[in-house]
């Protein structure tokens, strides 16, 4: 009895059973090992003669080789790493109160549902969210077309629980007269709304610029803007395969950089120097307003905070280049009404047709638009006008506003 109570205090469990947890610990030494078997020492030229090119191209393929084994190093370490994070992932939890466990399973009942168990849960990084395990309480309700969206779920325990809460992320739309567990995520304190303008160089009919917004884990946005070298179907192809590779390695739960160099790694590896692409990301934490940007060989990004604009720029190559690359990283806080502006090469090439690119923060900080779609096709706007309506490159300008969701004026800002 004394353990049972023992352990009922400490309510921090690992999210992964303990030999299952065991499994992925081993698995991730094993990476480690394999790693640790394509790290070499450094390969020097051996030739008799440096002038000779057969001794020249011996060395060159010699230091390819050791590259691509470096990379392979790489991306087994950090397979290693996100398998030990799994394997140590924790959380508490706490049964739910006697008292409103009745209440919910009231409420729920009285929409048709029949509630089993409920608990909350406490993430590390100290997010709430809340497991129910429910059903319909018959076929009836599905039959008749009545069926409980898991969106009302959400709200029905957000009244009873006084805190704001949303269906977990890849929870299914209904409910069904199966048992199941349904998670529900404690709200994020800012809502995003987003807005894109494009052009298509004029001798192409479609654009060589690929972008996306993506939902990740946590309460965290990412948008992505990647520009394929040249421009038509094949930089569309290129930038459209950077697009989709960074939303899964960023999905599987690798780290920022690593997927960057991943990429990276795999363009190099193929050999191809045509297959360049820039990429320029920002990660926006939606419960604490921080944003993170990355840029490899990517164009100036901007944040308009009333007239006020910050300008972050970076000074490297783009993907594909060289073996390992060094994206540049720069963090920022967002308030609210903040709003950030991201642009392919294409917007700055047209600006230099005409006054030049410093005239780009001034044409920011004057909009007093405050939906992000006008901002973004204003901008776009006057950079064609600054190139008398010609457009030599492909020009895209994605814009990403937020705003705190407990303030009226953003209830008016997410009606738009």
């Amino acid at each position: 009895m004394k353990k049972q109570a023992e352990a009922r205090d400490d309510n921090k469990i690992t999210i992964i059973p303990e030999y299952g947890r065991q499994r992925l610990l081993t698995y991730a030494e094993s990476f480690r090992d394999l790693a640790d078997l394509f790290e070499g020492e450094d390969v020097e030229f051996t030739g008799k003669d440096e002038a000779d090119p057969a001794d020249r191209q011996d060395y060159l393929w010699q230091r390819r080789l050791q590259e691509n084994q470096e990379l392979l190093a790489e991306h087994l370490k950090e397979m290693a790493h996100i398998m030990a994070e799994v394997a140590q992932e924790t959380c508490r939890y706490r049964p739910m109160g006697e008292r409103k466990y009745k209440q919910i399973s009231k409420l729920l009942r009285e929409s048709g549902i029949l509630l089993r168990n409920f608990f909350e849960l406490e993430r590390e990084d100290g997010h709430l969210e809340i497991s129910l395990t429910m059903k319909m309480i018959s076929e009836k309700y599905t039959k008749l077309g009545e069926q409980v969206c898991i969106d009302d779920v959400a709200d029905f325990i957000s009244v009873a629980l006084n805190t704001r809460l949303r269906a977990a992320k890849n929870m299914p739309q209904y409910l069904t007269p199966e048992w199941n567990t349904y998670y529900f995520a404690e709200e994020a304190n800012y809502h995003l709304l987003t807005g894109v303008a494009k052009a298509v160089k004029e001798t192409e009919h479609i654009s060589g610029d690929n972008y996306s917004f993506y939902e990740a884990e946590n309460g965290r946005m990412v948008a992505v803007l990647s520009d394929g070298m040249g421009s038509g179907e094949k930089a569309c192809d290129d930038s459209e395969r950077i697009i989709e590779k960074m939303e899964r390695l960023l999905e599987a739960g690798f780290r920022k950089e690593t997927a960057v160099q991943m990429i990276n790694g795999a363009l190099v590896a193929a050999g191809q120097e045509e297959n360049m692409s820039t990429l320029d990301l920002c990660d926006i934490n939606l419960y604490t307003g921080e944003c993170e940007f990355m840029k490899a060989g990517a164009a100036c990004s901007y944040i308009k905070r009333g007239r006020l604009v910050d300008r972050l720029s970076a000074l490297n190559f783009p993907l594909g280049v060289f073996g390992q690359i060094e994206p540049e990283t720069m963090h920022r806080v967002l308030q609210s009404g903040d709003y950030v502006i991201m642009l392919s090469d294409g917007i700055l090439d047209a600006l230099s047709q005409g006054i030049g690119e410093e005239i780009l923060p001034e044409i920011i900080g004057r909009t007093e638009y405050t939906n992000p779609n006008e901002i973004a096709n204003q901008i776009l706007a006057c950079c064609l006008k600054q190139s008398n309506g010609q457009v030599r490159d492909d020009m895209t300008v994605l814009v990403i506003g937020m705003w705190k969701k407990d303030t009226e004026e953003s209830d008016e800002y997410y009606l738009q």
